[in-house]
């Protein structure tokens, strides 16, 4: 039996190597680039998913005996699926972001990036990748050099950006895709290029080719009525929720939310979704009173649950620059506890806002009435009391 079992084995093995292709060491990430430092060679990684169709398609091509020779002979090589936890924690420590499969990803044996790509299926682009991420003057490493010193050929513009979106550096990828469609003709706005590009590699709303796919919809309608509007609309929420869209003016919240209407979106859905938006940037401008009246408009065309009345309570309570909200807070809070779903710990959080809100008042009485109100409830309902606790000391 046992001999069987050995038989069995060395013939699985004997198959793999007729294969020819590349050997994809099956152990830990952190394994295959001790390996690589071991045997001092940089390290390839293919990114992809089981239950990917384009990845399926890539296993002859890596399996071709030529694909083999050369990275076997250059790479320690891995492959990782992408919805594993341990390699999304390896991901987010690298700073890496995975737009789409297969992706190609070289590195140096101390987790250095030094080259990115996505390969056209077959046996002479696999190895042309591979070759470019050996040489100091080719690889994506070098793109911000070759910027720098003028190229705007727009492959190469292409490439950068996928790159930049590749490592998560917005910046990057704003300035590189700028250029790229400021060389766009008006005649190939809409063109199949730039629908991918579109799709890949644009995050700004502000870039002219995002501007022409918001105002010209109709240019598009080959690629897809539905598929166009998921595009632009993706554009303008990845706008609105970059780092850069938490510091934007209120004026620019709007244009988000006038985008969204002219793709096709409810109006009161996009008000919805530019609603905390909005409402934070009045509270860096230091306009309360339009934070208050667009929130308080909200709660006037939308039913509120507890919680959401409870949301945005501890917002106000948070981020508002002055107390000219806490008659408007204080009436969001009282509508909650009237409602008879209202539980006894939702009442507890309830009044401790409410005992913030009078104290920011300068109502100290009616605070104290409210945070012991609060401390009573949490202990019926056998909550943290701490809080509370700290909460009356404070009021004293």
């Amino acid at each position: 039996m046992k001999l069987i079992i050995v038989l069995l084995f060395l013939s699985i093995n004997v198959v793999f190597a007729q294969k020819g292709g590349i050997t994809f060491r099956p152990d830990p990430i952190d394994a295959v680039f001790a390996a690589a430092r071991k045997a001092n060679k940089p390290v390839f990684v293919e990114i992809y998913s089981p239950t990917c169709h384009v990845c399926q398609s890539f296993m002859p091509t890596l399996n071709d005996p030529r694909v083999g020779k050369f990275y076997n002979g250059k790479y320690v090589s891995t492959k990782v699926d992408l919805m594993s936890k341990p390699v999304q924690a390896w991901l987010t420590s690298r700073k890496l972001y995975v737009p789409s499969l297969p992706l190609f990803l070289y590195f140096d044996p101390q987790q250095n990036l030094v080259h990115m790509a996505m390969s056209n299926n077959s046996v002479e682009e696999v190895i042309r990748h591979g070759t470019q991420a050996l040489d100091p003057k080719t690889r994506s490493q070098a793109f911000r050099q070759r910027f720098a010193g003028g190229d705007r050929n727009p492959n190469f513009l292409i490439d950068y950006g996928m790159l930049a979106r590749v490592t998560t550096d917005t910046v990057t990828n704003i300035k590189v895709m700028e250029e790229y469609a400021r060389q766009q003709p008006a005649n190939q706005m809409n063109s199949q290029t730039n629908w991918l590009v579109l799709q890949k590699l644009i995050i700004d709303m502000d870039n002219p080719l995002a501007q022409n796919l918001i105002n010209n919809l109709g240019q598009y309608k080959a690629f897809g009525v539905q598929e166009t509007r998921n595009v632009a609309e993706n554009i303008l929420m990845s706008t609105l929720y970059s780092g850069r869209g938490a510091q934007f003016p209120a004026q620019k919240v709007m244009q988000v939310r006038n985008g969204l209407v002219k793709i096709g979106t409810d109006a009161k859905a996009a008000a919805n979704r530019t609603l905390l938006p909005e409402v934070n940037a009045y509270f860096r401008a230091r306009q309360t009173a339009k934070a208050v009246e667009r929130m308080d408009a909200q709660t006037n065309s939308y039913p509120l649950s507890v919680p959401e009345y409870l949301y945005i309570s501890r917002l106000f309570n948070k981020q508002s620059p002055d107390p000219s909200d806490v008659p408007t807070v204080t009436k969001w809070i009282n509508k909650a506890l009237a409602n008879p779903k209202a539980t006894p710990t939702e009442q507890a959080d309830l009044y401790y806002e409410l005992a913030v809100a009078q104290r920011r008042g300068g109502k100290k009485t009616d605070a104290q009435k409210a945070a012991q109100k609060s401390l009573d409830l949490a202990k019926a309902a056998k909550i943290d009391t701490k809080r509370n606790v700290q909460q009356l000391v404070e009021l004293k």
